[in-house]
């Protein structure tokens, strides 16, 4: 069935894969995830074990997000005027290609380093950090191409369905991701891991030749860059439904999902894990945000997105307090499932809510607003990465959780507006 066919059965959790131009760019999205599931893992794994510093971890994890905040509008402004079902294609297969240079860097640096390997190696520090800025880079663009890319071709009607449903394949690949990587890591070293990363961009591109139309939501007259740039500014200045959301989706952003920086930090300090068991935290967040999705495209009619916004928001923080009651090993994923559970539903109703709420002509451009807002994620992950150095992980997240959570109730009661979106 083309990307043009009609909806039947909208209401059902499975209406957008009716669309086969959605199902390989679902499929698509899982490979991609399987890489990606293995580079969170790999990149805080491999800068903890260098610096041993949590600040450290949290500072690579900034590194990677900075780019979502400075190309966060220009990647709209880009959505909006190219062919997204092509230049989705070309951004994977750019991560692809990054991924090699990460192998072919982390071979020198293992190569060159010296037998005293005591003290903070910046030589070996530095090129993780300039390739892991290339690589957020590379993805501020295509996570704007791919939101943007499902709305065309599912429509207005299943909007919220795709949506939960491309974040669905996230996380399925997510999982197998997360535990893959710590086993290469284990058995075969962190140079392999990003070689298989690298493999799993490309495959991921490679399926992505088989989508054949822009969608039956695809902008059918676009502008330059420039002025699709300038007018991305303007609807952030005058829609104030866009602009509380991208507010909204910042502050979360900030105290509630920086908290996988210090993942790496509980794995090797406080539950002893190592490498193998880092992977299957992961695994278990990523599971968590899964049964969160299923849940929301199972509910994808609700007429109540905004109020549901408030009461996941506050529910994550109050499982990020969570972390400070201390438990074992399967207290800890129990939690972190929970948690992500709210991470996943609440991202994808701001994304949602954000491409609703312009016109159909804007929505790459509000999806470069979403980029943008979590591009303030740096702020986040050195804030928690300052205060678990300071007073340990479990207590910074408990502040962070605490002051999510009280933003959550405040803001609910402050913006009945927005608390009544349908």
């Amino acid at each position: 069935m083309g990307s043009s066919s009609a909806l039947v059965g909208g209401a059902a959790w499975t209406a957008s894969f009716r669309y086969r131009d959605f199902r390989h760019l679902w499929l698509s999205g899982v490979v991609q995830s399987v890489g990606m599931g293995m580079e969170f893992v790999a990149l805080g794994w491999l800068v903890f074990d260098i610096t041993d510093s949590p600040f450290m971890v949290a500072m690579a994890s900034a590194a990677r997000m900075a780019p979502f905040f400075f190309l966060g509008l220009v990647s709209g402004a880009v959505a909006d005027r190219v062919e997204r079902r092509i230049a989705v294609r070309w951004t994977t297969l750019a991560g692809a290609l990054i991924a090699a240079l990460m192998t072919v860097s982390l071979s020198i640096t293992e190569g060159g380093r010296g037998a005293e390997g005591a003290g903070f190696d910046y030589w070996r520090v530095l090129p993780i950090l300039a390739l892991t800025v290339c690589m957020g880079s590379v993805w501020a663009f295509n996570f704007t191409l791919r939101q943007a890319y499902t709305y065309d071709i599912v429509g207005p009607s299943a909007a919220l369905n795709g949506m939960s449903l491309l974040s669905l394949s996230q996380r399925v690949g997510g999982v197998a991701g997360a535990v893959a990587a710590g086993w290469v890591i284990a058995d075969f070293g962190i140079g392999s891991q990003y070689l298989a990363i690298g493999g799993c961009y490309a495959l991921s591109a490679a399926m992505l030749l088989w989508t054949r139309e822009a969608g039956q939501s695809a902008v059918r007259t676009s502008e330059s860059v420039t002025q699709n740039l300038i007018a991305c500014l303007k609807i952030i200045r005058d829609n104030r439904i866009l602009l509380t959301l991208m507010l909204l989706a910042a502050a979360t952003e900030i105290l509630g999902f920086t908290h996988e920086s210090l993942l790496p930090v509980f794995a090797k300090d406080v539950l002893g894990v190592g490498a193998v068991g880092l992977g299957w935290i992961f695994a278990f967040r990523q599971g968590g945000g899964l049964v969160g999705l299923l849940l929301l495209a199972a509910i994808s009619g609700s007429r109540r997105k905004g109020l549901i916004i408030f009461l996941v928001a506050g529910a994550f923080g109050l499982g990020e307090m969570a972390f400070s009651l201390g438990g074992g090993f399967i207290a800890f994923v129990a939690i972190l499932a929970f948690i992500n559970a709210c991470a996943s539903v609440v991202d994808t109703l701001y994304k949602t809510l954000m491409q609703e709420n312009v016109e159909n002509e804007q929505r790459g451009r509000a999806m470069g607003a979403w980029v943008l807002s979590i591009g303030v994620a740096p702020v986040g992950h050195l804030g928690v990465g300052a205060l678990a150095s300071a007073f340990g992980a479990g207590r910074a997240l408990l502040i962070n959780g605490s002051i999510l959570a009280a933003v959550s109730v405040a803001t609910a009661l402050a913006l009945p507006r927005i608390r009544r979106l349908p």
